[in-house]
């Protein structure tokens, strides 16, 4: 990722991942009816989800239509909404598009997903997020330099190996073999120790690329660190987002009240009995006025 413009966030006009700010103490406090209400010290969108958001607007503005995306530009239900509201539609398929153009989500695609849309003479606009590109390049070169895969499927190979964690592993098939591993940019860095801790014995060379990135670990650790301080944890953003779905997971194993709503208006008076402390933590494309919104919600509540 060192040199790469869009990997460091060079140009970006804002800082870049290492320089991302905490939020500061006096915002993260709040007090209402004998309860505090503490904030994440990171929380909510990340630089790749801003950058997604603002192609998309720069091409509402000036791109040929109509403007669709190639599946939700990110994982929150709402702003997709928003979004449609605006005129830009979903198509799950590039053949639904016709005419106009087409943005990759920050997921990503296949390259041969992005190719078919130019051969139909669409205008692609690519979101994906800077450090997904970085992943799915390391996952292609592992395939071309004869590695046996362990990560992305689409960028590796159809027989790559895709494991949610180290139990799924097809050790037997990866014996004796050069192994590379790349990881969901989402996932923790104890899940990517977990998998090489378990190919290495068996591995006759492996190669590990640390493809987490730096937006996610500083999401996850301020999640922890959250969910050891609190009696109560509400975790903000879309049920079909990865990175959203594993803030509540590690909060969850240390603090069993733990909530995932992808609104303010799903919160429950019961989940807050007894508590003092309510901690509250958002996914990477979860915007501030949701989270906002949820503490003010659970000011409300705390205040009955």
């Amino acid at each position: 990722m060192p040199g790469s413009d869009e990997a460091t966030g060079a140009g970006r006009g804002s800082a870049s991942y290492d320089e991302e700010p905490e939020r500061s103490h006096e915002l993260r406090h709040v007090s209402a009816g004998g309860s505090e209400i503490v904030l994440a010290r990171y929380a909510g969108y990340c630089y790749g989800v801003e950058r997604a958001l603002r192609l998309t607007g720069e091409a509402l503005e000036g791109a040929p239509a109509p403007v669709a995306t190639l599946g939700p530009i990110i994982h929150n239900p709402s702003v997709v909404g928003s979004l449609r509201d605006r005129g830009v539609d979903v198509v799950d398929e590039v053949d639904d598009a016709t005419v106009g153009t087409l943005i990759v989500r920050t997921h990503g695609v296949s390259p041969d997903v992005i190719a078919h849309a130019r051969s139909r003479h669409l205008n692609v606009v690519d979101a994906t997020c800077p450090f997904v590109s970085v992943a799915q390049r390391k996952a292609a070169a592992l395939r071309e330099a004869g590695y046996e895969v362990v990560g992305l499927q689409g960028f590796a190979g159809d027989d790559a190996a895709v494991v949610e964690d180290a139990s799924g592993l097809p050790l037997e098939r990866l014996r004796g073999r050069r192994v590379g591993v790349v990881v969901q940019t989402t996932q923790t860095r104890a899940n990517l120790s977990a998998l090489a801790a378990a190919l290495a014995p068996v591995a006759r060379e492996l190669l590990v690329f640390n493809t987490v990135c730096d937006a996610t670990e500083k999401r996850q650790t301020a999640a922890c660190e959250l969910a050891e301080d609190v009696d109560v944890v509400v975790v903000v953003g879309g049920r079909n987002s990865a990175n959203t779905a594993r803030l509540a997971q590690l909060c969850a194993t240390i603090e069993p009240r733990t909530h995932h709503i992808e609104s303010a208006a799903e919160l429950r008076p019961e989940w807050l009995a007894g508590a003092t402390r309510i901690g509250v933590t958002a996914g990477a494309s979860t915007p501030d006025e949701e989270i906002e919104a949820t503490v003010g919600a659970l000011l409300d509540l705390c205040g009955e």
